[in-house]
């Protein structure tokens, strides 16, 4: 039976039309399956459902996602961070709360660190992600020792945060990538226009807890906040991560940015 499937430009290119004709034939499409951004169950003969193509070095994943999640789409992802992605659907990747993942590819780049909460802004829990480096982050290429993360992200488009009851502005062409119901990247816009790719990555999915995930959903957005490091630190319970960030805005070292969830 045909499905009610999309299947973007990109997808098609990727995958050829022959495979994108079987798809939409219903030949190789499931019937039901477990949407890649909400985790809830899909029915591709009943609804709407986007096609997604992670695409890594060697390895290709094609998943489903209900067409009110996120679009068809290829995301272009790291070859480790896209086996753990397939680990993850095998059931062989294990549970993280959380960590330290590494920020960009080469070894001499910074560790960041990555906690998920919620945040309230005007009475309503917003989906929040919070980035610090392990250490100072000096600017590529320069051999100093001067931190200048904070000017490097406010560059790249994130906003100073004076007031935390402000919804931080959109990003442009950032996503967070939430796949599998776990955090798999940040992604930021590809050269030239080009498929997205990763600011930060996760080198195993990250889990998220249910309410996060669930927000993030409703919402379509993720409060991404960043800081130096030592700004925020590990917090046990989200009112002091709000605290803390409450801390890091008044001392002027705060910054920010909105993003779709799995957006392009």
């Amino acid at each position: 039976m045909p499905r009610m499937l999309d299947v973007s430009d990109d997808v098609r290119a990727e995958i050829g039309n022959e495979e994108a004709d079987r798809l939409l034939a219903g030949e190789n499409a499931p019937g039901n399956y477990d949407c890649t951004s909400c985790r809830t169950q899909g029915d591709s003969e009943l609804e709407r459902t986007s096609t997604v193509l992670f695409v890594g070095d060697e390895t290709a994943v094609l998943a489903f996602a209900h067409a009110t999640c996120i679009p068809s789409q290829v995301v272009q992802v790291a070859e480790e961070q896209l086996q753990g992605a397939v680990r993850s659907i095998t059931g062989g990747a294990p549970d993280l709360p959380g960590g330290a993942e590494k920020f960009g590819g080469s070894p001499d780049q910074a560790v960041l660190g990555i906690t998920s909460g919620l945040v309230l802004i005007n009475g309503r829990l917003h989906p929040a992600l919070v980035v610090e480096p392990s250490g100072p982050v000096a600017r590529p290429g320069s051999g100093g020792t001067t931190d200048e993360f904070l000017a490097l992200v406010t560059e790249q488009g994130f906003r100073p945060v004076t007031d935390m009851n402000q919804m931080p502005t959109p990003l442009p062409g950032w996503s967070v990538l939430l796949a599998m119901g776990q955090l798999h990247a940040v992604l930021q816009p590809g050269a030239a226009g080009g498929s997205p790719v990763s600011w930060w990555q996760a080198h195993q999915p990250l889990q998220v807890t249910d309410g996060w995930r669930t927000a993030a959903n409703k919402s379509s957005t993720v409060l991404v906040y960043t800081a130096p490091a030592g700004s925020i630190g590990q917090q046990p319970r989200e009112d002091l991560l709000r605290s803390a960030l409450e801390r890091a805005a008044a001392r002027g070292v705060l910054a920010a940015a909105a993003m779709p969830l799995a957006g392009t």
